[in-house]
């Protein structure tokens, strides 16, 4: 696994350099190790505690976790914590749905170790069919401040694209673009 690890606001030294990416080698033994999976940590320092944003790149599919705390070491720790997490519920989903040879080519899940306590099956409790109406971001937004939800669904009447508004944990928004059409265009 290639280590990328970036400071914002803080000076990453060698020694926070090392002690994270020392830290981090827990998390090899959870991939297929090649040239293509890469670890990219953010270590951003505030005037009241330090947060940090753990993101592993695979081929397959990308983990994210993001952790605010007083203390740096702490947040790395608990960072890490909640990745082998995920690691943990995504082998559970992926056992339950037989289906480990899609997304799972990049997890060595035998190295991947169960809880004690069995957690409750997650289901879906709901599906939802949408009309995509055309609107601006700020409409998009408003609409969904509107509803009190955290991201919105819209089909962007600049580009006329499908689009996600979202709201960040770190304040402000965000807006996901997919790249590919909906349905073929048909001659």
């Amino acid at each position: 696994m290639k280590y990328q690890i970036v400071g914002k606001n803080i000076q990453v030294t060698d020694a926070i350099r090392d002690d994270i990416q020392k830290k981090l080698h827990r998390m090899d033994k959870y991939f297929v190790i090649t040239d293509d999976v890469l670890c990219r940590a953010v270590v951003s320092a505030y005037k009241v505690g330090d947060k940090v944003e753990i993101t592993i790149f695979t081929k397959e599919m990308d983990f994210r976790t993001e952790v605010r705390n007083d203390d740096l070491y702490a947040a790395v720790d608990l960072a890490i914590d909640k990745l082998e997490d995920q690691m943990r519920r995504l082998k559970t989903r992926m056992e339950r749905s037989k289906n480990a040879d899609g997304l799972g080519r990049s997890i060595a899940f035998e190295n991947i170790n169960e809880k004690t306590e069995p957690k409750e099956k997650e289901e879906l409790v709901r599906t939802k069919s949408i009309y995509l109406d055309p609107m601006t971001l700020d409409e998009a937004i408003t609409r969904m401040e509107a509803l009190g939800h955290s991201f919105f669904i819209y089909l962007d009447s600049d580009d006329e694209e499908v689009s996600v508004a979202y709201k960040r944990l770190d304040g402000g928004y965000g807006v996901i673009q997919v790249e590919n059409k909906l349905l073929p265009e048909r001659k």
